[in-house]
C-alpha cells in the first residue's frame, strides 16, 4: 500500500529501501535467460553480469561457487544461460542484484527448438510469403549497406559491387552484429536507411559465425523491422550452410556478402557485352528486312505493268474498243431480228384485215353505226345497211321478207 508523504511528513530513506527490498522480495524465485559478461570470481562468490539478448538491458548476479562449478559445461563469458535466481535489493547500498541458485547452459539443441518454433509462427503471418517479395531494382541509386565495424564483410561488398559498377553510391551504417547491442543497432541503421530516399536497397551483410553469434539476426523484432520495410532487403548473412530467419523474410537470399554485390549492382562489361550482342541483333534484323524489301521492289520493277506503263495502257484500250465492237453487234443483231418479226407481224395483220378480205372477192354488211352484219336473222325489216365492195359500197334498205338461210327448216 502506498505510504502518504509530503513535503512536512517525509519518509526516510531506509524506511523506502525497506519497502523497496520487501516488495522485490515478493518476486519469489523465477527463471531467467541472458548472456554472462564481466565474469569474474572473488573467494567463494562469482559474479557476473546478465545481459538481455536483445534489449541493451542487464542484471548483477551474485553466484555462490558451488553452484557454479556444478553447471556442466561450466559458463563463460558470452554463454547463454537459464538461471534460476532470487532477486535481492541490498538495502544498506540501495543496490539490485540477482542471486543465482542454479545455472544451466541453453544449449544448440534448445537454440533450434526455439528458432524454429518462432520460424512456425512468423511463417503462419505470411511474414516468409513468395508473393511479397519485391524484385530489386536493375541499378540502384544509392546502396544502402548494413555491417560491422571495420568488418570483412563491408569490403566485399564494397570492393566487388564497385568493380562491377565504379559509380555505384553507398550509405553504410556499421553497427554491432553480434552480442547484446546487435539487435537493437541493426534495428535503427535499417530504419534510417528505409526512411532514406535516395536507397534504393538495403544490404544487411556479416559474415561468418556460430550459431549463438548469429542469433542476432533471427530476432523477432528484427524480422519484423524488414518485413515492414518498404525498400527492398537483402540478406548475406554467414555462408551458404548458414540460414537465420532474416533470410526468410529478406526479398532476396545472398549466399556470402560478395554474392551479395553480384546480385545487387550489375556488371558493367556484362552490360556492354549485352548492349553491342542486342545492337548487331537489331542490324541484323533490321538489315535482313531491308534486303528482303529491296528484293520485292526490284522484282515489281520488272512486271510489264512497271516496266512499259503505255504499253499496258494500249493493251486496256484495245480492250475497250473490242468491248465497244462487240456490243454495237451485239445491239445491231437485236435490231435486225426485232425489224424482222416486226415484218412478219405486219403481214400478217394485213393479210387479216377487211381490205384484204374484200379484195379476194367478199362484200361486207355493215349497219350505219359500223357493226358488221354476220348473219341475215340479225337485221329486221326496214333496216338500213351499208355493202362494201373493194372499190366502192352501197347502201340498201331490208325489203321485209328475211331470206331462208341455207340449212335452215322452212
Amino acid at each position: 500500500m502506498a505510504q502518504k508523504t509530503s513535503p512536512e511528513q517525509p519518509l526516510p530513506v531506509r524506511t523506502v529501501l525497506q519497502m523497496v527490498a520487501g516488495w522485490i522480495g515478493k518476486l519469489g524465485t523465477i527463471w531467467v535467460e541472458g548472456q554472462i559478461t564481466d565474469l569474474s570470481a572473488r573467494g567463494g562468490t562469482v559474479f557476473m553480469t546478465l545481459r538481455d539478448p536483445v534489449a541493451n538491458v542487464s542484471a548483477r548476479v551474485t553466484c555462490p561457487r558451488g553452484v557454479y562449478e556444478v553447471a556442466v559445461p561450466r559458463p563463460a563469458d558470452g554463454a547463454r544461460v537459464v538461471v534460476h535466481v532470487k532477486p535481492d535489493f541490498w538495502v544498506n547500498r540501495g543496490s539490485f542484484a540477482f542471486t543465482a541458485l542454479e545455472i544451466r547452459p541453453v544449449g544448440v539443441g534448445e537454440l533450434l527448438a526455439r528458432l524454429e518454433r518462432l520460424r512456425q509462427v512468423l511463417a503462419s503471418e505470411g511474414l516468409f510469403a513468395t508473393d511479397r517479395k519485391r524484385r530489386l531494382p536493375f541499378l540502384p541509386g544509392t546502396v544502402g549497406l548494413i555491417c560491422g565495424r571495420d568488418s570483412a564483410a563491408e569490403r566485399d561488398v564494397l570492393e566487388n559491387s564497385r568493380r562491377r559498377w565504379p559509380a555505384v553510391r553507398f550509405k553504410v551504417e556499421e553497427v554491432a552484429v553480434q552480442g547484446p547491442y546487435a539487435v537493437t543497432e541493426v534495428t535503427e541503421a535499417l530504419r534510417k536507411l528505409d526512411a532514406d530516399r535516395e536507397v534504393e536497397v538495403i544490404v544487411v551483410a556479416r559474415g561468418g559465425g556460430s550459431l549463438e553469434d548469429l542469433l542476432p539476426f533471427s530476432d523477432e523484432t528484427l524480422v519484423r523491422a524488414v518485413a515492414a520495410c518498404r525498400t527492398p532487403v537483402v540478406s548475406a548473412i554467414g555462408h551458404e550452410q548458414d540460414s537465420p530467419l532474416l533470410d526468410l523474410v529478406a526479398d532476396v537470399r545472398a549466399s556470402t556478402p560478395t554474392d551479395a554485390a553480384k546480385k545487387v549492382v550489375p556488371d558493367v562489361g556484362e552490360q556492354l557485352t549485352l548492349v553491342r550482342q542486342l545492337r548487331d541483333r537489331g542490324r541484323r534484323t533490321v538489315g535482313g528486312w531491308l534486303d528482303r524489301e529491296l528484293a520485292w521492289l526490284a522484282s515489281v520493277r520488272t512486271r510489264p505493268s512497271l516496266a512499259d506503263p503505255v504499253r499496258e495502257i494500249e493493251r486496256r484500250a484495245e480492250q475497250v474498243d473490242q468491248l465497244r465492237d462487240r456490243a454495237r453487234r451485239c445491239l445491231g443483231g437485236s435490231l435486225d431480228r426485232a425489224e424482222d418479226s416486226l415484218e412478219h407481224l405486219r403481214a400478217r395483220l394485213v393479210a387479216l384485215s377487211p381490205a384484204a378480205t374484200l379484195e379476194r372477192g367478199y362484200a361486207i354488211v355493215q349497219r350505219p353505226e359500223g357493226d358488221v352484219v354476220r348473219r341475215a336473222h340479225d337485221v329486221s325489216p326496214g333496216d338500213e345497211l351499208t355493202i362494201r365492195f373493194p372499190d366502192d359500197r352501197i347502201t340498201v334498205v331490208h325489203p321485209g321478207t328475211v331470206p331462208q338461210a341455207a340449212g335452215e327448216p322452212g
